[in-house]
């Protein structure tokens, strides 16, 4: 009788345990997002790499769709798309470096305490950070700024005839973060009628 009992409890006790794994998220599951982030760094900075070595400095490589699309080789001393290139020279070197770091940092820190995260919002995340690193690797090696080269008319939309010159990094973080939004949104609201 004393066995049976015992028996009984063991598979009693096994259901809890269970609903508790399922609560978390395999360390393995979080890890592998971040190939997406290793691709988009090797990405970012190949092609960087490639317009530093082959296009001269403030001049147009290719265009496409007559002034459509155009590979241009600029330089951005500021943050996304430009924003903040005006500020003192050593303010922005320094701020502009740690502010990126802050910010991924605090990223990657909900990344892996989180247990509510999708696999397709760490996905997106990950490609955030990809985009992230992809900048501050310029922002700290090289001195004449950040590489941006993808440069799209923009056909007065906003004010803008040419939206701001932009790279594969600025593309990720965009991309990437448009995804997270809408993923927040979509789940919130799934949640919200749950609860109902």
């Amino acid at each position: 009788m004393i066995e049976e009992a015992h028996v009984k409890n063991n598979h009693a006790s096994r259901p809890a345990a269970s609903q508790g794994a399922s609560t978390s998220t395999p360390l393995a599951a979080k890890v592998i997002p971040f190939a997406l982030t290793l691709g988009i760094i090797a990405a970012d900075q190949i092609t960087k790499a490639l317009v530093v070595r082959l296009v001269p400095l403030n001049t147009v490589a290719v265009s496409l769709g007559g002034d459509f699309f155009r590979i241009i080789h600029e330089r951005n001393h500021g943050i996304a798309f430009s924003m903040g290139g005006q500020l003192p020279g050593d303010f922005r070197t320094v701020f502009f470096a740690l502010l990126p770091i802050v910010v991924l940092a605090l990223l990657v820190g909900y990344y892996f305490r989180s247990r509510d995260l999708s696999p397709l919002q760490r996905w997106a995340i990950a490609g955030i950070v990809g985009g992230g690193v992809g900048n501050l690797i310029d922002r700290v090696f090289r001195p004449g700024g950040v590489v941006d080269f993808l440069d799209v008319k923009f056909y007065g939309i906003f004010g803008l005839e040419r939206w701001p010159t932009f790279n594969v990094a600025d593309s990720s973080v965009v991309v990437c973060g448009i995804l997270l939004l809408v993923t927040f949104l979509f789940d919130g609201g799934s949640r919200h009628e749950q609860k109902g």
